[in-house]
């Protein structure tokens, strides 16, 4: 193990932001928006593999070895610890590359050879406090951070964005021996995931396998939900592109539970379809703690053109094998924002092929009012660099990303994605 006594930063550069997809009003919307509206439309930008910064992994000690912070776990991220006195302590958060979303991910462990109260000053790169901390005391099982225990620093201005966020923040904890886990969100490792992806693997028609390797050489495993060997409709479900969207994978795990389960409607749904599901998109970024990119540096949601990631390629190479003997009808990427919402494919350039996701979309809200989702349809086909274009494009699929708040609710989270699932399954049966 590790001891660093000194503080380490990170090497600081700016940061710009890289947006999701192009704002737009669908044929399908008639109400006036209101609320989070998305982000502009995406820049093109290059691929190509960039240099990332590696954090230093280790255990910092403060107050003559009686206080320790560790980022030695999956999922971590901590670059650097400053003991300020009176028990207070500041950490630096810094990214894996820049430019970058602003997406500050953290995740670190802190523990006391006596039990005692600390305060806690978390710092970003070129950022802000985004994520409201989650506690955990197995790396398990989180809990938000007590409210009357965290305190915005410059707080910001407006209801969404970055600039909406505090500068920094404090929290307060109550520290012992045993190790308490401080995290932006859940930690989905890519070993947390593959439990889920097994332990469903238990059924008799859900098999898992892998389909490539990722950067770091990591194992990419899909999960097929197949009960008819004859079916020649298929959908296609990929999650975590970006390894701090926690709450669009949990999401997506309860659309899959859904569609795996035992209802009749489940039962019916799958005499007639195939579900491929890659649950875990960029798993070097999320056991690496990254904000956003793999270990090519790169955003993967950009490399749907161009494919120069080894993690777009292994699902570009297996969606081109198994279209020749599937047709593909609907397609998810589902992810994380600052707020619920919909980035589907205008009807204006899909036509009536593409009318099934606005369908799908009313039909969610009308079964579930009492949280407004906006919707964000873009109008363009070119280029292809996210998924949902290239699903289309290059697979006929109608696709859309779907994107869930930060902070919405886990309960709302499950349902939500079961309420997805059962709507969707519906409309495919009907065609």
């Amino acid at each position: 193990m590790h001891i660093k006594r000194s503080i380490l930063i990170g090497i600081l550069a700016s940061t710009t932001l890289i947006c999701s997809c192009k704002k737009n009003t669908s044929t399908a919307e008639t109400e006036e928006k209101t609320g989070y509206q998305g982000q502009g439309k995406s820049p093109v930008v290059p691929t190509v593999d960039k240099p990332i910064q590696k954090q230093w992994r280790g255990v910092w000690a403060f107050n003559d070895s009686t206080v320790y912070f560790s980022n030695q776990f999956d999922g971590a991220r901590l670059n650097g610890v400053a003991y300020d006195g009176n028990d207070h302590y500041t950490i630096w958060v810094t990214a894996e590359n820049t430019p970058i979303n602003v997406s500050p991910w953290y995740a670190f462990q802190v523990w006391s050879k006596e039990p005692r109260e600390i305060t806690v000053q978390l710092n970003y790169q070129d950022s802000r406090s985004r994520y409201y901390p989650k506690i955990s005391t197995d790396g398990r099982n989180f809990t938000p951070l007590d409210s009357t225990r965290f305190k915005a620093i410059n707080p910001g201005e407006g209801e969404f964005g970055i600039q909406a966020a505090p500068e920094s923040a404090e929290i307060t904890l109550n520290i012992n021996e045993s190790p308490t886990y401080v995290s932006a969100q859940e930690l989905y490792t890519s070993a947390v995931v593959q439990e889920w992806v097994d332990s469903l693997s238990q059924k008799a028609f859900v098999e898992n396998y892998p389909i490539g390797l990722s950067k770091e050489k990591r194992t990419m495993h899909l999960m097929e939900i197949n009960e008819n060997p004859e079916t020649q409709k298929a959908l296609m479900i990929i999650s975590r592109q970006h390894p701090p969207e926690v709450t669009g994978f949990l999401a997506m795990k309860s659309f899959i539970e859904t569609i795996a389960g035992d209802s009749e409607l489940a039962q019916t749904f799958r005499k007639e379809h195939t579900v491929f599901v890659v649950p875990l998109m960029n798993p070097d970024g999320a056991d690496n703690g990254h904000w956003r990119h793999n270990m090519g540096g790169i955003d993967l949601n950009r490399d749907w053109q161009n494919f120069n990631q080894p993690e777009t390629r292994n699902v570009r190479d297996f969606l081109v094998e198994k279209d020749k003997t599937y047709d593909f009808v609907f397609g998810a990427d589902f992810h994380s924002t600052w707020d619920d919402i919909y980035y589907p494919i205008d009807t204006t350039v899909t036509g009536a092929e593409g009318k099934i996701i606005f369908d799908w979309i009313a039909n969610i809200s009308e079964r579930l009012p009492q949280k407004k989702t906006n919707i964000s349809a873009s109008d363009e086909l070119d280029p292809t660099m996210v998924s949902s274009k290239y699903f289309y494009v290059n697979h006929g699929m109608p696709a859309i990303v779907f994107e869930l708040g930060d902070n919405t609710s886990r309960p709302f989270l499950k349902e939500k994605g079961k309420v997805a699932a059962e709507e969707i399954m519906k409309l495919l049966i009907e065609q």
